[in-house]
Formats: C-alpha cells, sequence, structure tokens
C-alpha cells in the first residue's frame, strides 16, 4: 500500500471536466511532479489533495485513510503556494510560527522548532525582519520555512518557483530537494516547467487532458515517452514522418523519405504510419557527404553551454544541439552531415493533438 493514494479521481465544473479519472500512487518520501501544460489539470488535483477543492468522484487516502470529509487544517499537509502567501504585517519568526500556535504548540517548543526550521533554509538571523525587507528567494524560503515547520506527513508545492528569476530558480531546485531529502516528507509538486520536474522528482506524472498519461522516473519518461504528447512535451525532439516497412520481433524498419531506419519496439503499432523521433542531443554533426543526411544551416543560436542549431535536410528542418566544448566553425548556410544511432530512435503512431 503506497503511502498516497489517489484512486478514480474526478472534478467537474457544470459542464467542464477538469480531472477525469485520475490514479496515483506515492511512496513514502517519495518527491513527484505533476506536470503538464496549463488547464491539464495539475493544479485542480493539488487542491482536491490539499482540500480545498471536493471531487465529484474518487477517494484520496494518507496512510490507508480517507481524508475527503477531513478539513484542509486537519491533513496534516504543508502547502507553499505560487504567491507566497506570507502575512505582510508579521515579522519571519512570526510567519512561520503561526502554523504552530494555531495548533497549540507551546511557546519554548515554537521557538525551538522556528529556529531549527529557519536554519535550515538558511535564514538565521534574519527573523526580525518583515517580509518586505526580503528577496524573492528569501520570501520563497520563508514559504518553505512556514510550511516544514509543522512537520508536515505531505508537502504540496504550487508552482513555488515561478516568480524566481532563472539563476535563483536553478539554485532553490537544488536546495530544496536537498531539504526534502533531509526531512524525508512525502512531496508534490504541481509545474509546467520540464526542467523542473525531472531536476528536482523521483518520478513525474505527466498530465494532459485532465488524465496522468505517463508516470515514470524523469530519465525515462524523457528517453521512452509513451506518446507523441510526452515527447513533444518533455524538451525538444525531431519528429519524422515515415511508414513502417516490416515489423520484426523487438524493432521496426521504417522509411523516412529518403533513407531507412530501424528502430526499436517492444510491440507492432496499430498503424504503419508513424512519426520517428530523435531528440537534438543525440544527433552529431560529421563532414558534410558523410552522414545519414546532408543539411543546411539555416539559424545558429549560442546558448552558453551548447549551440543550437536549425538545419533544413531531404526529411525537412531539424533542430541538433552542439556541446560547447570549443571553437564552432560552421556559420549560417554552412553544411554538414548528421549521423546518428539507431538505439536513440523513437517509434510512435501519429497524433494530431502535439503541442
Amino acid at each position: 500500500m503506497s503511502f498516497l493514494e489517489i484512486r478514480g479521481l474526478r472534478k467537474e465544473f457544470d459542464d467542464f471536466i477538469a480531472v477525469e479519472h485520475l490514479d496515483l500512487q506515492v511512496e513514502k518520501g517519495e518527491f513527484v511532479s505533476l506536470l503538464g501544460p496549463s488547464g491539464c489539470g495539475k493544479t485542480t488535483t493539488l487542491q482536491m489533495i490539499a482540500g480545498f477543492l471536493t471531487p465529484t468522484r474518487g477517494d484520496i487516502r494518507v496512510a490507508g485513510s480517507s481524508v475527503l470529509e477531513q478539513r484542509p487544517e486537519k491533513r496534516g499537509m504543508g502547502i507553499v503556494f505560487q504567491s507566497y502567501a506570507l502575512f505582510p504585517h508579521m515579522t519571519v519568526e512570526e510567519n512561520v510560527r503561526f502554523g504552530l500556535e494555531m495548533r497549540g504548540v507551546d511557546r519554548p517548543t515554537c521557538k525551538k522548532r522556528v529556529a531549527e526550521v529557519l536554519d535550515m533554509v538558511r535564514l538565521e538571523g534574519r527573523d526580525t525582519r518583515y517580509p518586505r525587507e526580503l528577496s524573492g528567494g528569501q520570501r520563497q524560503r520563508v514559504a518553505i520555512a512556514r510550511a516544514l515547520v509543522i512537520r508536515p506527513e505531505v508537502l504540496l508545492l504550487d508552482e513555488p518557483m515561478s516568480n524566481l528569476d532563472a539563476k535563483l530558480r536553478s539554485e532553490m531546485h537544488i536546495e530544496l530537494r536537498a531539504i526534502q531529502r533531509q526531512l524525508g516528507t512525502t512531496t508534490i509538486l504541481v509545474t509546467h516547467d520540464q526542467t523542473e520536474a525531472m531536476t528536482m522528482s523521483d518520478r513525474i506524472a505527466v498530465m494532459h487532458g485532465g488524465r496522468i498519461v505517463q508516470f515514470d522516473k524523469p530519465h525515462t519518461a524523457y528517453e521512452h515517452p509513451a506518446s507523441a504528447f510526452i515527447s513533444d512535451f518533455l524538451g525538444k525532439t525531431n519528429a519524422l514522418r515515415g511508414r513502417v516497412l516490416q515489423w520484426r520481433e523487438g524493432c521496426c524498419d521504417v522509411r523516412l523519405e529518403e533513407i531507412s531506419v530501424t528502430v526499436s519496439c517492444d510491440a507492432p503499432l496499430p498503424t504503419d504510419e508513424v512519426s520517428v523521433y530523435i531528440r537534438p542531443e543525440k544527433i552529431r554533426l560529421v563532414p558534410a557527404g558523410r552522414g545519414r543526411l546532408d543539411a543546411v544551416v539555416l539559424t545558429r543560436l549560442f546558448l552558453g553551454d551548447h549551440w543550437m542549431l536549425e538545419v533544413e535536410t531531404g526529411l525537412g528542418v531539424m533542430r541538433v544541439t552542439v556541446p560547447n566544448v570549443g571553437a564552432f566553425d560552421i556559420d549560417e548556410g554552412g553544411r554538414a552531415g548528421l549521423e546518428w544511432d539507431d538505439a536513440n530512435l523513437r517509434v510512435l503512431g501519429r497524433e494530431r493533438d502535439h503541442v
């Protein structure tokens, strides 16, 4: 039995179904992200777990017991909102202590636990400051400290880092994950940021149209997406239209316009009209005339640790990522060959609802 179980969850708003037959099992101490585009139902799911919304159907169980009849404050869950929701008239210490006081914890215990959690989030010495006197990252730490000080069984994070700049957001990914591992708190994060989800999570629940369409470890979901939607949503990818020439045990031969490739697959798909996917970082540049395809560089963008290229090929426009390991001497308009390992190809049936 999993620590947090969601069974057949459904939420209707008038004639709109926001969440449909959602099942999720989260182990104790696990960090799980609900990842998906806007409107996919991830925040609605989090609000039902927290108790702010009542499911139309289904059950939510923590440690084997249903929490549906419990008020939000009785569910033993800590919550960090996108807006942080700090009390502006209270100091850092008062904001963090508030949840303990509402639970009737005595003052000496409050003081001890507040000091412990402020030290954990690196806010020691700032206990007398007000939210307006803090940076965005410090306010976020206060919100996290306030959620953790009550020692919740489940920590719920609703896009808590979306207001931070890119550098600070990256630093907070590392810090929050370290705190979560230290405490062993079961954590659910709602995010639309693929990098955030893959950086922090033990497993990712990719959501689309109110359902979980894949629930896997980050590396597995990225390298072995279950659908074209997931392949497109989790990072950048190249989708190449093709037709299956032959299904064989464990693989298939696919014709892609001017070339044929062999792609591993567990079982035949219901159609021979397929798309073959390959990530930009799986493609290597070689001298023109020596690769699988010849390409002309249309666009060259420098992104710090890598170059992102758009190239024209006989299969259409493709993206290629080149690591920044030295001088890069192919200009826009230059020619190159493209090479890859067939083991990095994925074959999926064509879908109309790409992101």
